[in-house]
């Protein structure tokens, strides 16, 4: 792979709010490298999902000290993040099973500048749990839900909170989940009204969501 081969679009967020990533998955450190490159070139900050350890390390040798790494989430930053700001955004998730989904949306958030909310394992398998935290859910604006098995906590929050609900639904579970198909068909069929739904594991597009909303709700203040 030649630098002529990678077509990077710097221009994205000056059109949409949103600049591109770069989805490691499936992508040869040969590649990275060559991406990294033309990032070095342009100096302009550039959010890695789904970056493994053996290509994060393959890229700290060759650029030391550019990477922000997460092995959790899979997420790397190359060249600073901006300053964090608190926003109304929530990230919930069903259980500790859903942590690397959904931080992927809070390290997406805050490639971006916004600090996120993060409320983890209130699945509906104890109510209460989500119940002695709905207060705080109430006063945020967005809420990305990330949620397995049978993805009943987005429906639930559906019937209990004012804000934007996105709900991510993820692989997690056993057998019948058919790696997260169980949870998204039960999400598109939501009988609480008003929930957008991403695909299975989306934590990127999820976050992806709620900074188009906020950007609007930016421009209209």
């Amino acid at each position: 792979m030649t630098e002529q081969d990678v077509n990077l679009d710097f221009d994205r967020e000056n059109r949409t709010g949103l600049a591109e990533a770069v989805f490691c998955l499936g992508k040869t450190v040969k590649q990275l490298l060559t991406i990294c490159n033309q990032i070095q070139a342009q100096q302009k900050p550039m959010l890695f999902t789904r970056l493994d350890t053996a290509g994060y390390e393959a890229i700290e040798q060759a650029f030391p000290a550019l990477l922000d790494y997460d092995t959790a989430s899979g997420t790397a930053f190359f060249l600073p993040s901006p300053p964090q700001v608190s926003t109304p955004v929530a990230v919930v998730t069903g259980g500790s099973s859903d942590a690397s989904v959904a931080l992927e949306v809070v390290r997406t958030l805050a490639f971006y500048g916004h600090q996120s909310l993060l409320i983890e394992d209130v699945g509906v398998a104890g109510l209460w749990r989500m119940q002695a935290r709905l207060t705080e859910l109430r006063k945020q604006k967005i809420i990305i839900c990330v949620a397995g098995m049978d993805a009943a906590l987005p429906t639930v929050l559906g019937g209990l909170v004012p804000g934007i609900l996105i709900a991510v639904p993820t692989s997690t579970g056993y057998g019948m989940v058919r790696g997260g198909e169980t949870a998204l068909h039960s999400l598109l069929v939501s009988c609480a009204p008003g929930i957008s739904v991403v695909n299975i594991d989306n934590g990127y597009g999820a976050a992806c969501v709620a900074i188009r909303v906020l950007n609007q709700l930016q421009s209209v203040l």
